[in-house]
């Protein structure tokens, strides 16, 4: 056997071993909306184009979209966050009841709005679906202190049943640093993984486990430039391990791949599986976090967990709109292709 098949065996048993564990996700939870219009004409109000409703979709993103990921790799999946008592909330509510994921940690807020995106697609019948606008409806506040303190007790009674916590924070209220930090204090969590995926606010997170930042939030978290120099995105990893005090880290970098760091060994540097002439990249992080914690609470090395979720993400983005990798299809791609690093 070679140094590749054996690679990719233990891929394959990693994933083959997602049924066994359980995570908890404490996130932002996001209504994912496409709405499809067939391009009817221009409007004589003003330049833009008439479209014929077709159709309509909504679907889980953000947090919600990281849990799907996980239902759909075989993992047992517990998700905590928010939902406003209105349609998009109600909406998701059902969605995660047809795909058997509990939602007890799932609180309902009559002054809370579901964060919605909706996106407006555009196209002729049997042409591709262009995204023309999106529209973002958000909370105005963030949640109350009762909320959140009901929030730190799902959590809190999730995560000491779980192999991991999954941390998916878009700004809106539901997973913060104070929130995590009471939970690795106060609920006595030292022990458990958490694996961090913060939009804004990284830095103000420290002592958890691991993070999967993309680059442009690196950049904008640590203030600099990276672009193609493979020192610059050393450094900023090397920098971020040291200030948030983290064990590993995944970089994801789009069509140059992602660079996996732990404080044992040297950067790896994966590049991308498949095409980079991706066809959608919504929600692709929710995807790859959701394979590397998964992959890590199953006792993967930093290494094999963003392997893991390098594939994962390139499956995702070869579909249209907030899609998710199936277990199976992460095993038959590690089949098919044997897990690669570029050397430096």
């Amino acid at each position: 056997m070679t140094k590749h098949s054996k690679e990719a065996e233990r891929l394959k048993k990693i994933v083959e071993s997602f049924p066994n564990i359980t995570l908890t996700v404490l996130g932002d939870l996001v209504a994912d909306e496409f709405v499809f219009g067939e391009i009817s004409r221009v409007s004589r109000e003003a330049p833009v184009l008439i479209l014929k409703h077709r159709e309509r979709s909504v679907v889980p993103g953000g947090g919600a979209n990281a849990a799907n990921n996980l239902a759909d790799l075989g993992v047992n999946v517990l998700p905590v966050g928010i939902l406003g008592d209105d349609e998009p909330g109600r909406l998701l509510l059902k969605y995660f009841r047809h795909k058997r994921i509990p939602v007890s940690g799932v609180l309902k807020d009559k002054n809370f709005t579901t964060v919605t995106k909706t996106r407006i697609l555009a196209g002729m019948a049997h042409t591709a679906r262009q995204q023309v606008v999106r529209v973002d409806r958000e909370p105005q506040d963030p949640p109350n202190p009762h909320v959140t303190r009901e929030l730190y007790l799902a959590a809190r009674n999730y995560a000491h049943a779980s192999d991991a916590l999954l941390v998916s924070d878009y700004g809106y209220g539901s997973a913060t640093p104070a929130l995590v930090g009471a939970l690795r204090e106060k609920g006595k969590l030292q022990s458990l993984p958490i694996i961090l995926d913060s939009r804004f606010r990284m830095l103000e997170y420290s002592d958890i486990t691991s993070a999967t930042p993309n680059e442009p939030e690196v950049e904008d978290a640590l203030g600099m430039r990276i672009g193609h120099d493979w020192n610059k995105v050393v450094n900023a990893g090397q920098q971020l391990m040291r200030r948030m005090k983290l064990q590993s880290l995944v970089i994801t970098r789009g069509r140059d791949g992602m660079i996996a760091f732990d404080g044992q060994h040297k950067p790896v540097d994966i590049p991308i599986f498949g095409s980079d002439q991706v066809a959608d990249v919504t929600g692709a992080g929710d995807t790859v976090i959701a394979a590397y914690t998964a992959a890590m609470a199953a006792g993967a090395t930093t290494e094999e967990a963003a392997q893991i979720a390098n594939y994962a993400g390139g499956i995702v983005v070869m579909k249209r709109g907030t899609a998710t990798a199936t277990q199976k299809e992460l095993l038959d791609a590690i089949e098919r292709v044997a897990p690669r690093t570029r050397p430096h």
